[in-house]
């Protein structure tokens, strides 16, 4: 079975394609750690500090470490995540996880998105591991986003790969953007939803699912 790369799902936007068509064959241009650690340091410096005062000294070393990771998302591909983790079986009822946590940055003004995503589909002869499920989530979430987009590549990942009846997929998180600057509203959540095939297609299967994400379990 050969999988699509995670850049070539339903609805990609062109900005990932331009990122592959002038990366290194791995979705991103190559950028060294001097590079990105000489940027923190033109930064700091025009935001009226000192680099090289002993509080900043390894700053521009830990956050471009930092940011390698939170877009490591560019670096991964389906076929490598999914590591042949899909298995025939005759299942056709509902699989949903819930409450995964997710973080994710906003590419407008770089800062976090933090909050869940629930994610169901109904097998059609093929399911996945359900770790893997949160595996793509964090794949799509370690790049720049805005949520919109983030839903609707997990639903069509899902979609791509196995091929089901349907896929549902609700984040709700909330966006530092809004919280720490500008309208400044903490508390706020921002809820999008993603339905592919019988989701989209049939209200009591659609309803089901939003009734199975309402519910509020208690693990400990």
């Amino acid at each position: 079975m050969t999988l699509p790369n995670s850049s070539d799902l339903i609805g990609t936007d062109k900005l990932e394609q331009q990122l592959l068509a002038n990366g290194n064959g791995n979705g991103r241009k190559a950028v060294t750690n001097d590079e990105m650690q000489k940027a923190v340091r033109t930064l700091l410096t025009e935001l009226g500090e000192d680099p090289d005062r002993e509080g900043l000294r390894d700053t521009p070393k830990r956050v471009s470490k930092a940011w390698q990771f939170l877009t490591s998302g560019y670096n991964q591909s389906l076929e490598e995540l999914l590591n042949g983790a899909i298995f025939t079986e005759d299942s056709h009822e509902m699989v949903l996880v819930r409450d995964i946590t997710l973080f994710s940055t906003c590419e407008h003004h770089m800062l976090p998105i933090i909050g869940h995503a629930h994610v169901a589909y109904i097998p059609n002869g093929k399911v996945i591991g359900l770790s893997k499920i949160a595996r793509i989530c964090d794949m799509f979430g370690r790049r720049l986003q805005v949520q919109e987009r983030l839903t609707g590549q997990i639903a069509n990942a899902l979609q791509e790969v196995l091929q089901p009846e349907g896929v549902a997929v609700v984040v709700e998180a909330t966006h530092m953007c809004m919280v720490m600057r500008g309208v400044q509203k903490p508390g706020s959540w921002t809820t999008t939803s993603a339905m592919r095939g019988v989701f989209a297609d049939d209200p009591k299967t659609r309803h089901e699912f939003m009734s199975l994400i309402r519910h509020n379990p208690q693990f400990h």
